[in-house]
């Protein structure tokens, strides 16, 4: 959008006038080499990733945190089926992706020994960094400590704007950004954005979960002319999408920045990888998309990907990326092996769908992503049917408030390319008394015999 890259280069040039335009001195290191085997379907070490045993204390220590009295039977070591984890593609345990770490941890050690900024920026980050911009379709990309810190710095870099073009002084109203967000969107976004309205540099709007029509209501009465959406691209605590067509309708009308957390689609979705953003074909209409590399990619770090300019700023003025220590060699090496393996073994993102298709014909469910959630209302719902699932062999974390609203308790299961179908449908047999349909007809029991 011309507006927002006015904004951006005059801030730049702020910041260029002030001898505060940082860059990245890079330090070379000889390139990794790429991975030599790839595989044509699931192996052993795949199913480490969904296979844990929980330690006897501290299943007891849960239990009696929970109030719940342990038998003889919870205090015994159990191996279980994992359907809690966020590694979907499974390439926490790939043997390209462990021997990448070995080789840089050996040749180079845990390193950076700094911020990004200082002395903690390689060849292996500067790979990384092209990797996901290609991924992304985007001009640029930095590479962040984690996800959380990827979305700390794009609020706070882009609330500097205001500051910048006010000749550093307390904007004025009328010269702050209004930043629309989702109100399911995750606890980064929402923390990135208190931090900018307490500096008073931003003013934020939260519009009803996918409510295109509240959203369009509040941008129409907004008299701010710098507007902002951010969203999830994947709700984590829902499973469900953004509407990325319908914003990019609204985005054409208003002429908002549009920003996406792809945390939980990046290597999941799209036929390359390329997040929800390329699922929905949307890519050249979303100015910045940030994520998690802890998730699909199985490693650690999150990434923002934007234009040059865009990148300059946040490393100039994103506070999580300035202060923070730059991820570690090996944990770049791996993320890079863990990218180029997504890009060969493309089975892995077909046998997570074929999942989510399998799980919802057993439940009759309508469930649109690996994120599958079942809202069972109390805490102590909730934290009864985690004790049945542990029973029944599987590790399905109960979501209780404040992490969700009260009486919105749930279990939240989340399907990868190591489960096999017998494990889904062992699964659904053990949830069937916490099915919707099976609630419903519950409940209509419970009445016809006041």
């Amino acid at each position: 959008m011309a507006q927002w890259d006015a904004l951006v280069d005059a801030a730049l040039a702020s910041l260029a006038a002030r001898r505060l335009l940082f860059n990245t001195r890079l330090i070379s290191l000889a390139p990794p080499p790429a991975p030599s085997e790839t595989f044509a379907g699931p192996e052993p070490w795949d199913r480490d990733t969904v296979e844990v045993q929980i330690d006897r204390n501290s299943l007891q220590q849960w239990l009696a945190a929970n109030g719940v009295v342990s038998s003889q039977e919870d205090e015994v070591n159990r191996k279980l089926v994992l359907f809690s984890g966020n590694d979907y593609m499974c390439l926490s345990s790939h043997p390209a992706v462990r021997e990448a770490a070995v080789k840089a941890a050996q040749e180079y050690g845990m390193g950076p020994r700094g911020s990004s900024l200082i002395c903690g920026y390689t060849t292996y980050h500067k790979l990384v960094e092209e990797s996901l911009a290609e991924l992304q379709k985007k001009e640029d990309c930095l590479l962040c400590p984690t996800g959380f810190s990827a979305n700390t710095a794009v609020m706070t870099a882009l609330g500097s704007i205001s500051s910048l073009l006010s000749a550093m002084r307390k904007p004025a109203e009328d010269e702050r950004i209004a930043i629309f967000s989702d109100a399911l969107n995750h606890a980064a976004t929402i923390d990135g954005i208190r931090l900018v309205e307490r500096q008073q540099e931003a003013v934020a709007f939260v519009y009803k979960h996918c409510d295109m029509s509240h959203l369009d209501s509040l941008l129409s009465s907004c008299s701010l002319e710098r507007k902002v959406v951010v969203t999830d691209s994947i709700f984590s605590m829902d499973g469900d999408f953004a509407l990325l067509p319908e914003l990019v309708k609204l985005r054409r009308k208003y002429g908002f920045l549009l920003v996406v957390d792809d945390a939980h689609g990046t290597l999941v979705c799209g036929e390359n990888g390329g997040g929800v953003p390329e699922l929905f074909g949307c890519e050249n209409d979303i100015d910045i998309c940030l994520g998690s590399l802890s998730k699909g990619v199985g490693c650690q770090g999150g990434f923002i990907a934007c234009s040059t300019p865009w990148k300059r700023l946040i490393l100039s003025r994103g506070r999580s990326f300035i202060f923070s220590t730059s991820l570690p060699v090996p944990v770049v090496a791996s993320v890079n092996a863990a990218i180029y393996i997504s890009k060969k073994e493309i089975w892995r993102r077909s046998i997570i769908w074929e999942h989510v298709r399998y799980f919802a014909s057993l439940t009759k469910l309508d469930i649109t992503s690996p994120i599958i959630v079942i809202v069972v209302g109390s805490e102590e719902a909730a934290v009864s049917a985690h004790r049945h699932l542990l029973r029944s062999g599987f590790l399905v974390q109960p979501i209780r408030p404040p992490v969700v609203p009260p009486n919105s308790s749930r279990l939240r299961i989340t399907l990868s390319a190591a489960h096999s179908s017998e494990d889904i449908k062992r699964l659904v047999d053990a949830l069937t008394p916490w099915l919707p349909i099976n609630h419903a007809e519950q409940s209509y029991a419970a009445s016809s015999r006041l």
